[in-house]
């Protein structure tokens, strides 16, 4: 058996249904409006979108929506396929709304820019907040937490600086004086 037949499938977000859309090249120093795209209510292709973590990588998969079940190995029901790397994201937002997004999608080399837009925004906005917390995962696990150089793992409640020794030495002594009052 492969070793990466053994890695766990994480489904980190799914749509149920997103609109895909032929976008225009990018002009320079500005970004993509997704009112450059044309009539957004005729969309290239409309179907699910399903973003899936494996072996620490996600991928974004835009499915058939009437395929019910899709083998990860099979990728014959996909329209486009997008890796997602937190170092270069493949996904970014437009300037005009926060329902549409611009991907790159690569295939043997070359590459290809789609749009893609969600009908609610609330989908969108899970949507961003699966890729941010990978994206997190995904940093922590380059740089884990050194337990000496890491400040934010210690407790604000005890003071910076050395431990001060405040036992007794041999031959002190101490008293505490309560007051007491008889009701």
């Amino acid at each position: 058996m492969d070793s990466l037949e053994d890695e766990i499938v994480s489904v980190l977000y799914i749509a149920r249904e997103i609109s895909v859309y032929k976008i225009p090249a990018l002009k320079a120093n500005e970004g993509h409006r997704a009112n450059d795209w044309g009539d957004l209510a005729d969309p290239l292709w409309k179907g699910r979108l399903r973003v899936v973590e494996k072996a620490g990588k996600a991928v974004l998969l835009f499915e058939d929506s009437h395929i019910g079940r899709l083998i990860l190995s099979d990728y014959s029901v996909v329209f486009a396929r997008a890796d997602y790397d937190p170092m270069k994201p493949s996904v970014d937002g437009v300037l005009d709304s926060s329902r549409y997004f611009v991907v790159r999608v690569e295939d043997s080399g070359r590459k290809a820019y789609i749009g893609m837009g969600f009908a609610e925004r609330t989908d969108s906005f899970d949507f961003n907040v699966a890729l941010q917390d990978f994206t997190k995962r995904a940093k922590a696990a380059l740089n884990p937490p050194s337990l000496t150089t890491d400040t934010s793992l210690k407790s604000p409640h005890i003071p910076p600086g050395p431990k001060k020794d405040y036992s007794l030495k041999e031959g002190q002594t101490f008293t505490i004086s309560i007051p007491w009052e008889e009701y």
